[in-house]
This record gives structure tokens, sequence and C-alpha cells, in this order.
């Protein structure tokens, strides 16, 4: 079983980006599409449903590799490696253009939003998740409250952890992130907060913790040289307590659609 499904912020970036594929497949059909920073391959089996062919890339090498086996019986489905600032793909290769997670780590997130719009096709759509800068106090209070008292555009976070683990070095601001977009020639069609108040108080700190003593890759390296007890998923399948992660999501949907989200989903449109 994949048991990242059990988190509900990592099934809640899931469940956007199937909706969008869904959502936007009820009207054309893809033909080309990349998976940028696919890391462990998570998400790919699902994307491929809803194109011809599909290229998956990540800079982990160890990553992509594993996201082959992973994989290997998705016949539409190549894997590659790829730096997202420098992409050797040609202007204009894909229709559909996927990436969630990558832009907090790349370094250059301005560089990594021209690359996409670069090798996005005119009348293409990418769909991105990315960590909020503005994320629930009931997530992070210990760096929230320490970035409070600080310059607002400060990225000197206190401790590695809550909304700054999982190797996150900064966090991407909305109003930078449309700015990034709208030079880029991306027009934006859906921008949805992820992951609110409750989801956040249950994934306090404990998350970040757990992912350092547990996964192959803790903090999304370019190599593999920090991990805790190296355990990847065995499977695509979605655990069997799926179901409660499904239900935290609807309750803090309905109790917190008001306030601000531990991250960000975003449908963006290239003008034809």
């Amino acid at each position: 079983m994949n048991f990242k499904f059990l988190f509900p912020t990592f099934r809640n970036r899931y469940l956007f980006v199937r909706q969008a594929l869904q959502a936007l497949s009820a009207t054309q059909t893809f033909e080309n599409a990349l998976s940028l920073g696919t890391g462990e391959g998570d998400y790919d089996w699902m994307i491929a449903g809803f194109c011809r062919r599909i290229t998956a890339c990540d800079i982990n090498v160890d990553d992509i590799a594993h996201a082959r086996t992973l994989n290997r019986d998705v016949p539409n489905l190549q894997y590659e490696t790829a730096n997202a600032l420098e992409l050797h793909y040609p202007d204009s290769t894909f229709d559909l253009l996927i990436s969630c997670e990558v832009l907090e780590h790349v370094g250059q997130p301005v560089q990594m939003t021209r690359e996409i719009a670069r090798v996005l096709r005119p009348g293409g759509y990418a769909i991105i998740t990315f960590p909020s800068q503005d994320f629930p106090v009931t997530y992070d209070p210990v760096n929230r409250i320490w970035l409070s008292m600080r310059n607002p555009a400060s990225r000197e976070y206190l401790i590695p952890q809550g909304a700054y683990a999982f190797g996150h070095k900064y966090l991407i601001s909305s109003t930078d992130f449309k700015q990034w977009t709208a030079e880029a020639g991306l027009e934006l069609v859906a921008f949805s907060g992820l992951s609110g108040y409750l989801v956040g108080l249950l994934e306090i700190y404990w998350t970040g913790l757990l992912q350092r003593i547990f996964k192959k890759n803790a903090q999304n390296l370019r190599d593999d040289t920090v991990g805790g007890l190296k355990i990847r998923p065995g499977s695509t399948r979605d655990p069997v307590l799926v179901f409660i992660a499904d239900f935290i999501l609807g309750l803090d949907r309905h109790l917190f659609s008001w306030g601000e989200t531990i991250g960000k989903g975003v449908v963006l449109h290239k003008k034809a």
C-alpha cells in the first residue's frame, strides 16, 4: 500500500490533482503530459489515465528508479531524470503538466515557473501545488509566531519542522506566485486552499519528524544522503484506512473553509 495517503495533506493534494484532471478531461483529450518533480511516482499511474503519453521526471536518480519499478505496469508512462530549472525538452512539448510540492525545493522558483511555461504548449494546462507561506497557526505555531515578529518577507524560520519540515527552505507567497505565472504568460484558472486549521492541528510537527525517521529521501534532496529507515511505498493501492483521511478533510473543509491553508492547488492555462 501507499502509506502516504493516510496523511490528510498528502491525500488532499492527490484529490485536488485528480479532480482538476477530471474537470479538464470532460472537454478535451491530453496527448502528451509531464509529471515534473515526480519523486517516488505516487500520482503517475493516476495521471496516466487522463492522457495518451506521460513523461515523469525528477532530479533524484534513486527516486526515479523506485518510481519506475512502482509503476512498471503502466504502459503509457516513461521516466527520465531532469532538472526543473533546466528542462531538456523543446519548447511547447506538453499539453498537460503536473507538478506537486516542487517549487519550494528548487531554490529558483521564478526560473522553474518560466520553464513550465516554456515547455507547455499554447492552450495547454498546468496543475501545481505548493506549501503556503500563510499557513494556519495550528500547523506550526513556533515558526508562525516567530515570523510574525519579523519582516514579512523574511525566510528566517526558527525550527526546521512544521511548515519548514520536508526539506522546505522557504514557502511560497500567493501574491508572488500569481506574479510569476502572469509574467510567464500563464492564466489563472483555479486557485484553491488545501488543508486548513483542523488538518494543521492533527499533523502538527509529528509528520515532519516521522518523515525524517522513516522516509528514504527524507529532505527531498538531489541525492539520498539524508534519510532514516529508508522506507518507500510498496504499491499504488490506497491504504484500507484512507477513509479516515477523507473524513478529516471533509470536516476540515466544512469547519474552516474561510481560513488560512497549509497549501495551495492551482490550475493554469497557457494562452493560445
